[in-house]
């Protein structure tokens, strides 16, 4: 009889009787049926399997599942929830500024890297909400586009990061 492993994803408890040493990629799409993280190259290298733990981006590819039990794993689908409660906000927006930004900026062409684009671009922006191009640049190395998009990429984050900051300086009015 399989032992049963208790996972917080996406602010919920989560059972799965997957062994311990599976790579959390597998409970996540497989057992929690959650399309956001995906399998690209399956080495931790190509970036599209992030998720968050604990607010810090891990590829889920090559993390045992062992390794996130008592953390909170937030993947895209919980992003904006995740974003409302650091932003203290009443209730979640349907998609984090970043999300919206990507679609801004035509960022999104095959689809296939967004996953890992927008966690880690979301993690950045949660560490460094006023981030510079350079620091941009050094974040999202190890998240590979095969569209080429890069430069919109970068152009989205830094839509985000103002947009972050423009909501940040209204609950601050409004709040004084």
């Amino acid at each position: 009889m399989a032992s049963e492993l208790q996972l917080r994803v996406n602010d919920k408890v989560r059972t799965t009787t997957a062994s311990p040493e599976a790579p959390l990629l597998y409970v996540l799409t497989n057992d929690f049926e959650l399309q956001g993280p995906r399998f690209g190259c399956g080495l931790g290298q190509c970036g599209c399997c992030s998720v968050l733990a604990d607010g810090v981006e891990i590829r889920s590819c090559i993390t045992p599942t062992s390794r996130v039990i008592g953390k909170s794993v937030t993947t895209l689908e919980g992003l904006p929830a995740y974003y409302a409660l650091k932003m203290k906000l009443a209730r979640p927006p349907e998609l984090h500024p970043l999300q919206e930004a990507l679609i801004a900026e035509q960022a999104l062409q095959c689809g296939y890297c967004y996953n890992g684009q927008i966690i880690k671009g979301a993690e950045l922006l949660f560490k460094n909400s006023h981030p510079t191009e350079s620091q941009i640049r050094t974040a999202m190395n190890g998240h590979l586009c095969r569209c080429g998009t890069y430069p919109r990429i970068l152009s989205a984050i830094q839509r985000a990061s103002k947009q972050i900051a423009a909501s940040n300086e209204t609950k601050e009015v409004n709040h004084a």
